[in-house]
């Protein structure tokens, strides 16, 4: 008996989910409209948690197969945990960073508004995670796309004009892809600091110690350059 009620509970929770999902992504304005501005924190929790595991899944897949960021099958695995977990906690700190940037535009609606409009956008997640492996423009794309999301959202829910949310979100989200791009650039930097680390290493017997130490020097000031443009 339970198993005949939980099923169909599943495929109702499996059928909600994709069509919030593809009504996000191909009709944000008429998602945005019909929203509901109440109704409690779980349904749009799960919601964002369910995104975080299929981009989990999902970056899982690549890095196995080497396609954009590469680790270890752990790494991998890691991710699916990691990602949904980063998603639940960081939504309630993005909603509230969301939630103050409309209040000062004159949105008179309450947190669990602002935290329902990101909760929502993480829609979109699948869909960066695999646009990510394209070097630069895949990050550049996702923040692009987000933005569009809020800015959408700023009109349809918290009655924002469209010129206003148009200039505030579009300044924001112009830092943020400087930002990603600057962070790319340390990141690679950094990663073929360290291939020519492990090409040393894989010799660091037949150095001297002179030179052995001269490798790890070069290795370790090119971490800190890229971590201090980063």
């Amino acid at each position: 008996m339970t198993e005949q009620f939980s099923k169909p509970d599943m495929q109702r929770l499996i059928s909600t989910i994709s069509e919030t999902m593809m009504k996000v992504i191909t009709d944000p304005v008429g998602f945005y409209q019909s929203m509901p501005r109440a109704g409690g924190y779980v349904e749009p929790l799960v919601f964002a948690v369910i995104m975080g595991v299929i981009g989990g899944l999902i970056q899982a897949v690549l890095s196995i197969f080497g396609i954009g960021f590469t680790g270890t099958i752990l790494v991998a695995l890691a991710s699916i945990l990691l990602v949904p977990i980063m998603i639940a906690i960081f939504g309630f700190v993005g909603a509230a960073i969301l939630f103050v940037i409309w209040r000062l535009l004159g949105s008179q609606e309450p947190f669990e508004t602002a935290y329902r409009c990101g909760a929502y956008a993480t829609a979109i997640s699948p869909v960066t995670t695999v646009l990510g492996i394209i070097p630069y423009i895949g990050p550049i794309l996702g923040v692009v796309w987000m933005t569009y999301l809020m800015i959408i959202a700023s009109i349809q829910v918290h009655q924002v004009k469209p010129r206003t949310a148009l200039i505030v979100f579009g300044v924001l989200g112009g830092l943020l892809v400087l930002s990603s791009i600057s962070s790319q650039f340390a990141a690679r930097k950094m990663e073929k600091q360290l291939d020519k680390f492990q090409s040393e290493l894989g010799r660091i017997d037949e150095m001297k110690p002179e030179e052995a130490g001269k490798a790890v020097g070069e290795f370790l000031k090119g971490m800190q350059e890229g971590i201090e443009k980063k």
